[in-house]
């Protein structure tokens, strides 16, 4: 995806790495990615959390993008299980306590990793961890989502890659917890979860084969950590762990003896592991993440500031040049409280009110917040007909998707297809992929079957999108349906 290299700040005299973005070469979209790489370090910058490293600054050099982030010293997760082999227990739960932290603030923010593995997890020699490469994290812009999943191309890792990205390329928080049990599954073990000469292969096992229990591979695993393990790496992903403080708080009373490791950790670490962030510092609720500003209904006796026309046309120029730069935070901090006082002093009917609630949603979700945008776009739905309803009650779905919330999703979606939209096709190739995602195969083969028959009649046989919809059939009815 490009290259990394390590770099000093001349200004503050500080350690950084520059990393930059490879651009297809004779590509068309240059300018559309350099715009995605803008709007990505954004959104990945407010993840501020110790276990994250920070993001300085962003720029361009000789047309290629960059990023400037704070360096890390140490070693890989990797790089440490290939050279120790199996983790004292200790150090193994330590680490993987640490991730949930992470995962914990991550997950509040609607940020879903998509590609957590030992590779992206460093070592300090203090004992904290730092997740890298939330860049997978950041969801679509509006414009690149076409659907909900895309079927096209995976994104994740084989090895550490959960069911329902596999079969429908779906990702939400369990997806994260999946990765992780297979990650600490490898700390534990010293081997992978299901190893694999091609990636068909290991994905083929990740959907099929049951895990083998820790203890039958490490006799001195306790048994409650081997339960936790199981459970993440449950197929369906509302079978897992509820959320990442659940897996942080079962796993914290094993992350006490960090157990000898010359070279890796320092004396300081080894001696006094209280002292590590992962039982301090990082506890989810000890974050440094600013959240977005909440769209809250006004009670009806709280006083309302003046707001005039002008007030809304001069909230949407501004929210308009912060989103062409990739601000969308400030734009829903500009749009926000100018929608609240509008709704109150015109209505939430009035065209030009509309204007500014559909613009606060688009930055809500163009910003990959999409716990807020749900909300905003169900409101909105009520208040519209036609195209512009359908179009708020899709987004809401995808918001509700993005945030793990599958089956809400697939209400609304259903709720649609019962209107009798004349979209009918490409709803039902939604709930195929959500029900595929959630490990309902069953379900998923009946939609897809039916849908693969209507498409027959109303398309082209060798169409593209027939194709896509076999290929989704095979993969919800075969033991063997996963396409490379």
């Amino acid at each position: 995806m490009g290259q990394v290299w390590p770099g000093r700040d001349t200004k503050l005299d500080r350690e950084v790495v520059v990393k930059f973005v490879r651009l297809p070469r004779g590509t068309a979209d240059e300018d559309h990615i350099r715009r995605r790489f803008r709007r990505e370090s954004r959104i990945t910058a407010r993840l501020a959390h110790p276990g994250v490293p920070a993001v300085y600054d962003v720029g361009v050099d000789d047309g290629r993008p960059f990023i400037v982030m704070q360096r890390v010293h140490g070693i890989s997760v990797a790089d440490l299980v290939a050279e120790q082999g199996p983790l004292p227990i200790g150090l193994a739960a330590t680490i993987a306590a640490q991730i949930c932290a992470v995962l914990a603030v991550a997950h509040r923010e609607s940020l879903v990793h998509r590609d957590l593995k030992p590779a992206n997890l460093m070592l300090e020699p203090n004992g904290a961890v730092k997740v890298l490469d939330f860049g997978l994290a950041v969801a679509p812009t509006l414009a690149d989502y076409s659907r909900i999943t895309q079927t096209g191309e995976y994104v994740g890792t084989p090895a550490y890659m959960a069911p329902e990205q596999v079969e429908a390329n779906h990702s939400e928080p369990a997806t994260d917890l999946y990765a992780l049990g297979c990650t600490l599954h490898e700390m534990l073990s010293g081997e992978r979860l299901f190893p694999g000469s091609v990636p068909y292969t290991i994905m083929l096992r990740q959907v099929h084969d049951t895990p083998e229990p820790l203890r039958s591979l490490r006799s001195d695993v306790p048994a409650e950590l081997e339960q936790l393990v199981l459970q993440l790496l449950e197929k369906r992903p509302e079978d897992r762990p509820a959320e990442a403080e659940e897996v942080y708080r079962r796993l914290l009373p094993f992350a006490a003896d960090l157990g000898p490791l010359d070279g890796v950790l320092s004396r300081e670490a080894r001696r006094d592991p209280a002292r590590l962030y992962a039982a301090a510092l990082s506890r989810p609720e000890i974050s440094a993440v600013v959240p977005a500003p909440r769209v809250e209904s006004v009670p009806a006796t709280e006083p309302v500031p003046p707001v005039t026309r002008q007030d809304l046309v001069r909230a949407r120029t501004d929210a308009r040049r912060l989103t062409g730069q990739s601000r969308f935070d400030q734009a829903a901090a500009v749009l926000a409280p100018v929608e609240k006082n509008a709704r109150r002093a015109f209505g939430n009917t009035d065209p030009e009110v509309i204007e500014v609630r559909q613009a606060l949603a688009a930055a809500l979700f163009e910003g990959g917040d999409f716990r807020r945008a749900a909300p905003v776009f169900h409101a909105l739905a009520a208040d519209l007909t036609g195209d512009s309803r359908f179009d708020c009650l899709y987004r809401e779905a995808i918001c509700l998707a993005e945030t793990g919330q599958s089956a809400q999703a697939m209400s609304r979606l259903t709720a649609l297809l019962a209107d009798g939209d004349p979209r009918s096709l490409r709803l039902r190739k939604e709930i195929g992929l959500l029900q595929l995602g959630a490990g309902r195969r069953a379900e998923a083969a009946h939609t897809f079957t039916g849908l693969a028959a209507d498409l027959r009649r109303a398309s082209d046989p060798d169409s593209a999108e027939l194709s896509d919809v076999d290929l989704l059939l095979a993969r919800s009815t075969h033991a063997e349906g996963v396409e490379s």
